[in-house]
């Protein structure tokens, strides 16, 4: 069988946000297996994106506010407009605290169903929030694929920015399963990544992404990382590998160019591949 032509793309803006890792800065040496900066702040236990008042942060529920957390920070990073930017979010399970809950009323009494947690558990929700709070009128994708969520928005967000020659954000996040759900759904924690996608280098290029969809099956490349293990058990997890890599990019010593593949299900994998940007 032939290898596929792969595609090329600049990466811009990574972002990463976790409670023990609230932040690219303090993510990206922690995924390259060293200490991350000290910090003198209480860890938080959720996300404060600036992009809501007040008043929203405290009623948005927890995926809405780590994927504007990420989706946000990666935005500025790129020095990209985020009210003309396409962007794809990607969950496994949207936000599972808002399902058990609903389905929890449902069960118990039907007439005190709440509509603002409906409108929470859609999963465009997150997608619905970022272009109210952005004022964004680009096109906006809500992908969703189990354990492949991440690959198969990556795929979608890479598609979108080769065909359209545009860059596309890609926000992916997913969040602790609860009550009922915690038993048969493999989510823990909550974890929230981000960048954007560019079809050509610009001076916020911190990788070239060369991608391919292929007809094979692979495994999860394993995590190096202590940081990476740790976050692991979330739905978001196969978003890992790749910002392992780019943060290992970072690094000088490191080597300049990685190659791997993520899954995309039982009879497609996306090989990439992550190169260092000449400037990096």
């Amino acid at each position: 069988m032939s290898t596929p032509a792969m595609h090329r793309l600049y990466i811009e803006g990574p972002a990463l946000w976790a409670p023990a890792l609230p932040g690219w800065a303090c993510a990206a040496p922690a995924l390259r297996g060293e200490a991350p900066p000290a910090s003198e702040a209480a860890p938080a236990t959720r996300p404060s994106p600036a992009l809501l008042a007040a008043n929203e942060r405290r009623r948005a529920p927890d995926g809405v506010l780590v994927a504007l957390e990420v989706a946000a920070a990666a935005v500025a990073a790129a020095g990209r407009d985020a009210a003309t930017l396409a962007s794809v979010f990607t969950s496994a399970h949207g936000d599972l605290a808002i399902v058990d809950a609903l389905c929890s009323t449902l069960a118990a009494d039907p007439a005190l169903l709440s509509p603002t947690r409906f409108h929470h558990s859609v999963h465009n929700a997150a997608s619905g929030y970022w272009a109210m709070a952005t004022g964004c009128h680009a096109p906006s994708s809500a992908v969703a694929g189990y354990e492949a969520s991440f690959a198969l928005g990556l795929l979608e967000a890479a598609t979108q920015a080769l065909t359209e020659q545009r860059p596309v954000l890609l926000a992916g996040f997913d969040t602790d399963a609860r009550g009922a759900l915690a038993s048969v759904t493999r989510s823990r924690g909550l974890l929230g990544v981000a960048l954007v996608l560019a079809p050509a280098p610009s001076a916020s290029t911190v990788a070239t992404l060369e991608w391919a969809v292929a007809p094979d099956t692979a495994a999860l490349p394993p995590l190096r990382s202590a940081a990476a293990m740790a976050l692991a058990g979330n739905a978001m997890a196969d978003a890992l590998p790749l910002f392992e890599a780019l943060a290992r990019l970072e690094a000088p010593a490191a080597d300049a160019a990685e190659t791997f593949a993520l899954p995309l299900g039982p009879a497609g994998l996306l090989r990439l591949r992550t190169i260092r940007s000449p400037g990096a």
